[in-house]
């Protein structure tokens, strides 16, 4: 299979959305987090063609990352900003029910499709998933507080994994030359902002509780940003949900553990068939 991970764009709503688009059956959806420099290809690349074999997978851009556009003057980058920008994505290629995989913010937003318009969602992947009151470990400072250096860079990523993990320069490259965009400095930082103003990135319990659709919860055991406490939180809120741990594993599951995160949704998905 030829993959295209150079993508495309689409108007959703008034949001200019860049995503990847490969292989063909049903889709499902990639979302990727929060960090600084977090895009479609660089947080997906590996998962992409092991899951485009036999579905249709599209990673989009969220809002203000990427190759997306990142709204000025009064846009506030909210996390209800992100879930409408989502639903309009989806709505703008007609890829309703689709399964949402989303990692951190990306499951935040997930978790806000799946109340909001939960026709548009068939399955839910929670993903070391944002969206649950935490207590914030000081060894997260990197991502909250990113300087827009390389060192800095650096420092995230290695926030965001296990000590085990080896950090390559094109990572570090890649990430840090999305990261210095000037408009995507900027909404990054309002986005940031956002977040530690409201203490946190998280719904009331009883708005998660109104998740319906099959779920599938899956959490690094060593992950730092969102604590095993968390993944069990989801399952208990979460009526129709399964729950799979990693073992050394920080908040990254699809970049430290690719096989393992692939092989376990793939299984999720073909439940309803096995």
């Amino acid at each position: 299979m030829t993959l295209n991970l150079d993508g495309q764009s689409i108007a959703a709503g008034a949001i200019n959305t860049h995503y990847l688009d490969n292989g063909t059956g049903a889709p499902v959806v990639l979302i990727h987090g929060g960090g600084a420099g977090a895009d479609s290809r660089g947080n997906w690349a590996q998962v992409i063609p092991m899951l485009a074999s036999d579905y249709r997978v599209i990673a989009v851009d969220m809002l203000g990352f990427g190759r997306t556009d990142k709204p000025n003057g009064s846009f506030v980058y909210s996390q209800p900003a992100r879930v409408d920008h989502l639903i309009a994505f989806l709505d703008a290629l007609d890829l309703g029910p689709a399964t949402l995989v989303g990692n951190s913010m990306g499951g935040a937003t997930a978790i806000g499709v799946a109340v909001e318009r939960p026709d548009l969602v068939r399955d839910l992947v929670l993903m070391g998933s944002a969206g649950l009151v935490s207590r914030i470990d000081p060894s997260l400072a990197p991502i909250l507080g990113y300087d827009f250096t390389r060192e800095g860079m650096v420092r995230l990523v290695r926030a965001l994994t296990t000590d085990s993990y080896h950090i390559d320069d094109a990572m570090i490259d890649y990430r840090y030359a999305l990261a210095v965009d000037e408009g995507t400095r900027r909404a990054y930082t309002e986005t940031m902002n956002w977040v530690k103003d409201q203490g946190g990135l998280f719904w009331p319990e009883d708005y998660i509780r109104r998740v319906q659709v099959p779920t599938l919860v899956i959490n690094g055991k060593c992950d730092k940003v969102v604590p095993v406490a968390n993944a069990y939180k989801f399952l208990e809120l979460i009526e129709n949900s399964w729950g799979y741990l990693i073992p050394d594993c920080g908040h990254w599951a699809m970049i430290e553990h690719p096989v393992d995160f692939t092989n376990i949704t793939r299984n999720f998905l073909a439940r309803a068939n096995g």
